[in-house]
């Protein structure tokens, strides 16, 4: 006999590295945080949208930044020899799978604009693509929830205004998007069982961090790198943090120190400072941050938020204001800001917008430590995989044959009564017991004996009480709802 060639032995493929198998416990784990996310985002007034999973790479090479473009996971078919040609002479793909979604987000708003409403308030949650060294945190394939207000509550003609009041109620109108962004975050967190202990929103402004570092006379060609590096200080260790601190001209400790003196004159409620030495008198105005935390008091949220102007963002978009939700031991839970400038890059109106964005990596792992994270059996409950009925028989032919017409009569439903969860065995046992057991294990509401060929006996696993009269199986779907 010949022995089988190398082709016919069996492959363990591994799933690729930094993704996930989801098995039903797991799955549901995705359903509830998804849930939430949805649940939420709706109560705050955000309506759903998504986009395509991949996008044309020069989408992102518009203004996400080279950290972005490090992490594309590049895609092409292969059959266009266009493409073909492209990939060769550039080494970049013109597909690539989504690493986040504000650009997306950007594009679909500039293209429907003029029939948007104002302000539009879109969220959406989905899979998301890095191509980044997987890590505690951090996977190459994740889920990611998105919320975001693109406009303001005044009017559109005041959103670009140069006068003075106009500014100051654009300022205004700002701060209030911000907060409800804010407000929305928190509202998820408390969903998910978080206080204000566990976790913390840190908000800043790029404006008042690039004045602070021309204060300490660093040129502007160098301000995009400082403020990736500040975004990535949690990630790397102190020694290198320093080492890139002195490569760049970044002293430390004399930011932490104009930080302080900016964060101290805002909670005494001042919104700008000025500042004195014998070569030059510097105003830091951190009158976006004042209007930001009066109408985070406003919204009663007050105690998960604090100041803090290392808070740099590492996406090049960003304008303005900028958060992220920081929980110790972890990386950022969510992160987010404003970004004026970017849906009129591709092709709209100058509009104002303010977003953030939750992965769910991170914030699952945190649910686990803080011991917030349900079960799995909990969580297949909570989210459906519960059946209504157990439906079994006592054993004779008669009753056992009516077991999958009943399963099926259930699950189709009738003219007024919607179709049920049903469940059965298809286990080759006729214990009545067992199979009791069974439907206790699957979490059924009720367990249906089928006796006969006419009628079966009901009984109520919550309470263990079987209903005192045997219910016809033509009657069966209308009492189960009306006990549901």
């Amino acid at each position: 006999m010949t022995a089988p060639s190398r082709t016919d032995q069996p492959h363990k493929i591994q799933p690729p590295r930094g993704t996930r198998d989801l098995y039903p416990a797991e799955a549901a784990r995705r359903r509830w945080l998804t849930e939430r996310w949805r649940e939420v985002s709706v109560r705050h007034g955000f309506e759903e949208v998504d986009g395509p999973t991949f996008e044309a790479s020069d989408l992102y090479a518009v203004k996400s930044g080279d950290g972005i473009l490090g992490e594309l996971f590049q895609a092409f078919s292969g059959k266009s020899p266009d493409e073909v040609e492209q990939v060769k002479d550039t080494g970049r793909a013109p597909y690539a799978l989504r690493p986040e979604f504000t650009p997306t987000l950007a594009r679909m708003y500039a293209a429907k604009a003029a029939g948007l409403p104002k302000p539009c308030k879109w969220f959406m949650a989905g899979p998301f693509f890095r191509a980044e060294r997987p890590q505690r945190g951090r996977l190459r394939e994740f889920l990611q929830w998105n919320c975001d207000v693109l406009g303001l509550d005044i009017p559109t003609e005041k959103w670009n205004a140069e006068d003075a009041e106009s500014r100051a109620e654009v300022a205004e109108a700002k701060a209030r998007m911000d907060a409800e962004c804010i407000a929305c975050c928190v509202a998820d967190l408390e969903s998910l069982g978080l206080a204000p202990s566990d976790v913390s929103i840190h908000f800043g402004s790029r404006d008042v961090v690039t004045n602070m570092l021309n204060e300490m006379e660093i040129p502007e060609s160098r301000h995009t790198q400082i403020l990736n590096l500040l975004d990535r200080q949690s990630k790397l260790a102190p020694k290198d943090f320093a080492a890139e601190c002195d490569r760049l001209g970044f002293h430390m400790h004399r930011f932490q120190v104009l930080q302080g003196i900016c964060i101290d004159a805002m909670k005494q409620g001042f919104p700008w400072i000025g500042l004195n030495s014998d070569e030059h008198a510097v105003t830091f105005d951190f009158k976006s941050m004042a209007l930001l935390a009066t109408e985070i008091e406003k919204l009663g949220i007050t105690a998960w938020c604090k100041p803090d102007l290392s808070i740099a963002r590492g996406l090049a978009y960003y304008t303005g204001t900028v958060f992220e939700v920081i929980a110790d031991g972890e990386r950022a839970v969510a992160g987010g800001g404003r970004y004026d400038n970017l849906i009129e890059l591709f092709g709209g109106p100058k509009t104002p917008a303010v977003g953030f964005a939750m992965g769910d990596v991170v914030l699952s792992l945190l649910l686990q430590d803080k011991g917030l994270m349900p079960s799995g059996d909990e969580l297949m409950g909570l989210v459906g995989q519960h059946p209504d009925v157990f439906v079994l028989s006592n054993g004779d032919e008669a009753a056992e044959a009516r077991v999958r017409p009943t399963v099926a009569a259930l699950r189709r439903g009738g003219e007024s009564l919607a179709g049920l969860h049903v469940r059965h065995s298809y286990k080759a046992t006729k214990n009545v017991g067992k199979l009791l057991k069974e439907a206790a294990q699957q979490g059924a509401r009720f367990a249906v004996i089928i006796e006969d060929a006419e009628s079966c006996s009901v009984k109520d696993t919550r309470t263990n009480e079987q209903w005192p009269d045997k219910v016809p199986l033509t009657d069966l779907h209308a009492r189960l709802a009306g006990a549901m």
